[in-house]
Parts: C-alpha cells; sequence; structure tokens
C-alpha cells in the first residue's frame, strides 16, 4: 500500500478494494453526504466504489489508525490548477482530522506535484466546509448564484462559493 504522506496523527493513501467497509460509514450517512454531488450510498453500493476508488488518481484514503475515516477528492483541471473536496465519517469530524489531512494534500501537492493552484467549490450554506477553507488560508475567488439542485427539491438550487490557493500565496 503506497503511502502519500502522513502528518501527526494520519495517512493518506491510495484507496484498497478491502476499505469498503470503512468507505460504507462515510458514503451510506445522508447527513455526510448532504452537499455531496451524488446520491447517498447502499452499503452494497460502496464494494464497487471501493474497487472504484482504488483504481483512481483522484480519491484518497484519511486514515487514522488503520481506520479509514474519510476521502479527499484531488482532480487534475486545465493549467496547472486541481480541484479538492473531502468527505469525513461524521464520528470523526470536529476533531481536527479533515484540517490536517486536508492541509497536507495542499503541502503536498505543492511541493510533490508542481501544483500551481488548488481550488475547491462549496456549497454556501455548507458552513462546516466553508470554515475549513478559510482555516487552511484558501481566498473565496467567485460566487455562483443558483448552481446546483437541491437535493430534496430539485426546483431550488443552491449558490456556490470558489475558494482557491496559490502556491506562491501559500509559500508566503
Amino acid at each position: 500500500m503506497s503511502d502519500l504522506f502522513t502528518t501527526d496523527r494520519l495517512t493518506v493513501r491510495k484507496f484498497t478494494p478491502d476499505d469498503f467497509e470503512d468507505l460504507a460509514e462515510i458514503l451510506t450517512d445522508p447527513e455526510v453526504t448532504y452537499f455531496e454531488p451524488y446520491e447517498t450510498f447502499t452499503k452494497e453500493k460502496c464494494i464497487q466504489e471501493a474497487i472504484n476508488f482504488s483504481k483512481s488518481e483522484e480519491f484518497f484514503a484519511v486514515v487514522l489508525e488503520n481506520k479509514v475515516i474519510g476521502k479527499i477528492y484531488f482532480s487534475k483541471k486545465d493549467c496547472g490548477s486541481y480541484e479538492i473536496g473531502y468527505t469525513f465519517n461524521g464520528r470523526y469530524q470536529g476533531k481536527g482530522y479533515a484540517y490536517e489531512s486536508i492541509r497536507g494534500m495542499i503541502c503536498y501537492a505543492f511541493s510533490a506535484l508542481g501544483v500551481r493552484r488548488i481550488f475547491a467549490e462549496i456549497n454556501t450554506r455548507n458552513v462546516k466546509s466553508v470554515k475549513l477553507a478559510e482555516r487552511l488560508g484558501m481566498r473565496r475567488e467567485a460566487e455562483h448564484k443558483e448552481l446546483f439542485p437541491r437535493k430534496e427539491n430539485e426546483n431550488i438550487f443552491d449558490d456556490c462559493y470558489v475558494y482557491a490557493l496559490l502556491k506562491n500565496e501559500h509559500q508566503a
């Protein structure tokens, strides 16, 4: 299993098919997946999703003491820009794990991968994620009005912030 990097408490690595049970704790929770651009998973679908993630270059497991507690999405876009996203097991939220692992991913991306710019699209109602982006030193670049349909009513569209961080801002 190849680790991407470690922090004080966490390891970030590629997913393996064996991660499906921990992944199911994240993806089957409607509160955790509420702001995600996909529906809440069934436990059975998580078996295939763990296989998909293990073959992907865009999804990474956040591991605490051999348990996957979160996932990081990190996807190459145009012109040296990457999109970052994150989803964490509800039982492990509020303990600094998201901050620690996303900060680690940002440092790793800028130093080891030569990334120029990292951005995140965040539903304006997702206060926890907005606060995390700001705590990470990302700046709000844009607000897209009525971008994504709301899960409980697809006739209501939510606004979305774009937060970003440039390599030279991170180094400053």
